[in-house]
């Protein structure tokens, strides 16, 4: 596969002929209070250093590149090229902020050795962390680069309390681990449930979070505009309090292959002294490259239901018939009867489509409409799933136009299954099938190993086929919801019709045991970071063993906590996830989730501590109204919100959805109430959150 993104410019990479003169360098914010200082030791081992006011984030730690071809790790010496300072604005296509200010100081500083191996390092210090990453130049008679490892360290001056996941290189859908880094070793679960994280041993996966135990200071640790390079991992080792860069291997061991001159991605450090400024950082955005897509009009942040809950309800099944692994090699799917269990079928999509249309709601995702799926998490074996032929219970054409009679636009689904290299193969036919029926959205998914490469999720190849299906669809004018892919680097700068990915553990989870209330409140500092996510929230009604289909799964948390959801958790693309029969039951509170907008021209957090809870309110970008949502763990506790972001002057009436006095994740979570009151900017309202809850307030403006 072609990789068709690439960002830098390669004037940018060429070799630096100056001497290179050993010394040290100090670089700092443009508030001047964070400090980032580098040089090389007695053995010309470039090291770096991070501190905040003067006190230490990152400890001396070491930086370097070792490939078959060469290593780059000591008899260095360094030389400052050039520094520069920015300060501009960009306007995101969608985002948490109509407009998002850059402002960075920055230094290229160049490190070779006596035989005239060399690599650059970029560093862009903001007043809320900094980014730095490698550029190698052209080397002498090194043309090509078998890339083993990266050597970069962030040694910690404290036993930092760590909120992690374990390191794996084909998944994300990890509950998180809280715990200091000295003890990490025993709270961390038993990672060695696949063969990645045997490998990897214990490691954890960015973005990750960090507090330091006896002062104010937040640390997230990821990684900024991954392209042509594989994802990295953490290595972690309590005894030193270190982290050092784990780079995803192919199967072979090989870390990536480059051609000189190449880029690493940018190594990020959010750096906050409070934890709701760690949630409006745009740091990791604002390393990506600007939007590669001229046009961006087609790109439409939307709300969506789906024709997916009644496969995880239990009962319904996303293949057509039961019969295939009877018949491998089928080819005749008209010949076999429906299992009557399979939803994606033309009277239930309508239905479907009637409730969207009558609610506002402007798109409908079917899954299961294609063939393939009998033995889909096996079809590596038996038959590919076909991204143009509809199972004959699914009457596309006359679907998409009952839909379009009603201002409905019907989201395609393509899962994989894992074979990337046969998506590949169709990614054109599928595209313009899609265009031709009038889809301009899909969600994608990679369930199972990658075949037939064997390549993990989080491989350079792979990095590369996520990113390659992006730019194609943009040339189709199709926008992107991609799950189980490598966890978001905040691309969707440059490429923002890739408007969410899934990339952790979602909702869908709540069928499988539930999510613990800590764990809503604590991804909007880690992987949320990175980019929005497909949370799919809106879960109605938790309980799945009231469908008598064997599920006794029950979600864990209250209703009203799910409208909050839509606030604290961000995303252009924002799935109501459970049936309509559910939000039939509830139509109060189901208005709120007709209202709440996707699309925001200003954020503020007003109270936020990690894993424990989140209120924040945001300004709709096409009205004058606000919203506001907040969410706790499994405490209850009394928010406090106050109104003064609101202009001073102006009244607002607040519509509120909070838990009832007797709600509990537990024991009542489909307890809640409604009440209405005017406020303004002196207003500040204190709000009872019950365990596992939250509430929602609409703020219209008078």
């Amino acid at each position: 596969m072609k990789n068709s993104i690439r960002f830098f410019c390669a004037s940018s990479l060429l070799a630096v002929s100056l001497s290179c003169i050993a010394s040290d360098f100090r670089l700092v914010s443009p508030d001047g209070e964070l400090a980032f200082e580098i040089g090389v030791d007695s053995q010309g081992k470039p090291f770096y250093s991070v501190n905040l006011k003067n006190l230490p984030v990152i400890s001396n730690s070491a930086l370097g590149l070792k490939a078959d071809e060469f290593v780059i790790a000591d008899g260095l010496e360094m030389n400052v090229v050039a520094t520069d300072s920015v300060d501009s604005s960009w306007s995101p296509v969608w985002g948490e902020f109509e407009s998002v200010r850059n402002h960075y100081n920055e230094a290229l500083l160049n490190f070779c050795d006596r035989n005239g191996l060399q690599f650059n390092l970029r560093v862009r210090l903001f007043d809320d962390g900094l980014g730095f990453r490698y550029e190698v130049p052209e080397q002498k008679n090194v043309n090509y680069v078998t890339l083993r490892d990266e050597l970069t360290e962030f040694n910690l001056p404290a036993d930092m309390t760590m909120y992690v996941i374990p390191g794996d290189y084909d998944s994300d859908e990890f509950l998180y681990t809280i715990s200091p880094l000295s003890r990490l070793r025993e709270a961390m679960p038993n990672p060695k449930h696949s063969e990645s994280s045997r490998i990897l041993g214990l490691a954890v996966q960015t973005p990750m979070l960090m507090k330091h135990p006896s002062r104010p200071l937040y640390v997230n640790i990821h990684e900024a505009a991954l392209v042509g390079y594989p994802a990295m991992a953490l290595d972690v080792n309590p005894e030193s309090m270190s982290l050092s860069s784990h780079l995803t291997p192919d199967k072979t061991g090989v870390k990536a292959y480059l051609q000189v001159p190449f880029v690493s991605p940018w190594r990020t450090l959010i750096i906050t002294e409070n934890a709701p400024d760690m949630l409006a950082s745009q740091l990791i955005y604002n390393l990506n490259e600007p939007c590669a897509i001229e046009d961006t009009s087609w790109i439409k942040p939307q709300k969506f239901m789906g024709v997916w809950w009644e496969m995880f309800t239990g009962g319904k099944t996303w293949a057509y018939s039961d019969k295939y692994n009877a018949k491998p090699g089928i080819t005749d799917y008209a010949a076999l009867s429906s299992n009557g269990r399979h939803p994606a079928n033309t009277a239930n999509v309508k239905r479907y489509i009637d409730f969207a249309a009558a609610n506002n709601i402007p798109a409908l995702l079917v899954e299961g409409w294609n063939e393939g799926w009998e033995d889909w998490a096996g079809y590596k074996k038996n038959r590919q799933f076909i991204f143009d032929k509809p199972y004959p219970d699914f009457a596309l054409d006359s679907l998409v136009q009952y839909a379009a009679d009603r201002n409905v636009k019907l989201i395609m689904h393509h899962e994989t299954a894992g074979n990337a290299a046969d998506y590949e193969r169709q990614l054109d036919d599928a595209f313009r099938f899609m265009k031709k029926h009038g889809y301009d959205a899909v969600k994608t998914g990679y369930v199972g190993h990658i075949i037939p490469r064997s390549e993990y999720h989080s491989s350079q190849w792979m990095v590369d086929h996520y990113n390659h299906v992006v730019s194609k669809a943009a040339d189709y004018g199709i926008m992107v919801d991609s799950h189980e892919a490598v966890r978001p680097t905040g691309m969707m700068r440059t490429y923002p019709n890739w408007v969410a990915q899934e990339s952790a553990r979602g909702g869908e989870y709540e069928s499988f045991g539930g999510n613990p209330p800590y764990h809503t409140a604590l991804i909007p500092f880690t992987r949320l970071k990175g980019g929005p996510m497909d949370y799919t929230p809106g879960l109605f009604e938790p309980d799945l063993a009231k469908y008598g289909k064997g599920n006794t799964s029950r979600g864990l948390t209250t209703l009203a906590r799910q409208l909050a959801l839509y606030l604290t958790m961000p995303s252009p693309l924002q799935m109501l996830c459970d049936l309509p029969e559910n939000y039939q039951r509830f139509p109060d509170a189901f208005q709120f989730l007709k209202d709440v907008p996707v699309e925001w021209s200003d954020s503020r957090y007003l109270e936020a501590e990690p894993a424990e809870y989140i209120t924040v309110a945001r300004k709709d970008k096409n009205s004058a109204d606000w919203y506001v949502g907040s969410i706790t763990d499994d405490q209850p506790r009394t928010a406090t919100v106050d109104l003064s972001f609101l202009p001073k002057g102006e009244s607002y009436e607040a519509t509120i959805y909070q838990d009832g006095d007797d709600a509990d994740f537990r024991t009542n979570p489909q307890s809640y109430k409604i009440s209405s009151r005017k406020v303004n900017e002196k207003t500040k309202l204190k709000i009872k959150v019950a365990p596992g809850g939250g509430f929602a307030i609409r703020l219209k403006k008078n």
